[in-house]
């Protein structure tokens, strides 16, 4: 295929990769950004083996693994009892995860892409895309864009391109980027839980560029319309009921002194029917969004740019290229979504019966070898074995 004008919508993680990718097969590329610098959203995330696969590709995994935290292992607990303990080392080969902050995977990915020459359009509030003949133009508030071959649309699960928000779900989260503090697991994500209404987590994310000091993503699970009344009890008794449920905590509540140093995060589950339209593909949360149980969201991303990427190298039009980065991707994006499905109300509930089977039986039977194994496969987006026909595995 001959080099195509592409304009990708939004500078997260999978805008970002996939301009990468695209620009490096000779495609001329733009990326579109609403905010005036681009910057990232959010606290910390899990890169899962998944994601790394493609990071890797791109000659980035040496300096995310250089400010990351190696994670080796996701543990919960309930009232005392172990009802999570996956270990990455049940799954063949060198399987781990890597804990990290959002700004420091952006950093690393903006850096290369400012590397490439890639150009970036700031302030560009998308609105829509509009067909003209066999090619489209985005919709901006100061006039529409040069007419390009295909728009990728990577703006998550709230993207204008793509319509239809999908199903909110009850529960979201509060976020917040703390100093590390010792006493916690430096290479484990860990959980306590109060039934499937409280969620309280500490996951080991590294170092940002420029920065000696270790960091910690730390999150409270929340009802979306509970949010008001959470900042109406204030800090104080919030703080008391965190560390009566985790006491270790403590050093981490005394660094949070304004409830402005909390993110409030809201997630839903959508997935496009028809996430490939003439001259127009929607990737990561813009096709698919899921709760956070898995925590599969910029992975299943940048597996997505990959695809998209493979397709049009071995595709001799667009359509056949969009209808194979679907093809590739469909089947893993359709299990992890009924996973996740399955699995909300599991952790993330106003339910008694489920959280007490939990609690009761998956803690004895995940100490089963056939189950940790599937257990960490679930973890680090493996079921499915979605690397090999996109030639990572």
């Amino acid at each position: 295929m001959a080099p195509l004008d592409i304009a990708i919508a939004g500078c997260g993680p999978a805008g970002l990769a996939a301009a990468l990718l695209l620009h490096r097969d000779g495609h001329r590329v733009s990326l579109y950004e609403r905010f005036e610098a681009p910057r990232p959203i959010g606290s910390g995330l899990m890169l899962q083996p998944t994601g790394l696969a493609v990071l890797a590709k791109l000659g980035l995994a040496d300096a995310l693994l250089a400010h990351g935290a190696r994670i080796a292992r996701l543990t919960g607990e309930a009232d005392g009892r172990t009802i999570l303990d996956v270990h990455y080392s049940a799954l063949e080969g060198e399987r781990f995860g890597l804990g990290i902050h959002r700004a420091t995977l952006f950093a690393i990915l903006h850096d290369a892409v400012l590397a490439a020459g890639i150009p970036i359009h700031t302030g560009s509030e998308i609105a829509g895309s509009v067909r003209e003949g066999a090619q489209r133009r985005l919709r901006l508030p100061q006039g529409d864009s040069a007419p390009v071959d295909l728009i990728v649309d990577a703006l998550g699960a709230r993207s204008p391109l793509a319509g239809n928000g999908g199903r909110a779900l009850a529960y979201g989260a509060l976020w917040a980027s703390l100093p590390w503090q010792d006493g916690f697991d430096e290479s484990a994500l860990q959980q306590r839980y109060r039934r499937a209404s409280v969620m309280v987590g500490v996951l080991p994310t590294g170092r940002q560029p420029g920065s000696e000091t270790r960091q910690a993503a730390f999150f409270w699970s929340l009802r979306a319309d509970r949010l008001e009344d959470w900042r109406a009890r204030g800090l104080a008794s919030w703080k008391a009921e965190v560390e009566a449920l985790w006491p270790a905590t403590r050093p981490l509540l005394d660094a949070i002194v304004d409830p402005d140093q909390l993110t409030f995060a809201r997630y839903a589950h959508r997935t496009l029917a028809a996430p490939a339209e003439p001259g127009l593909i929607h990737i990561g949360d813009a096709w698919h969004s899921t709760s956070p149980q898995l925590g599969q969201g910029a992975n299943m991303a940048l597996l997505d740019a990959w695809a998209l990427a493979q397709a049009l190298r071995q595709s001799g039009t667009i359509v056949e290229a969009l209808a194979q980065t679907v093809a590739l991707r469909r089947r893993h994006v359709r299990l992890y979504q009924a996973m996740s499905r399955w699995l909300t109300p599991v952790y993330q509930s106003d339910g008694r019966l489920v959280p007490l089977l939990r609690d009761r039986l998956i803690g004895p039977i995940s100490k089963l070898p056939p189950v940790m194994r599937l257990q960490a496969a679930m973890v680090s987006g493996l079921v499915g074995r979605p690397l090999h026909p996109l030639g990572l595995g």
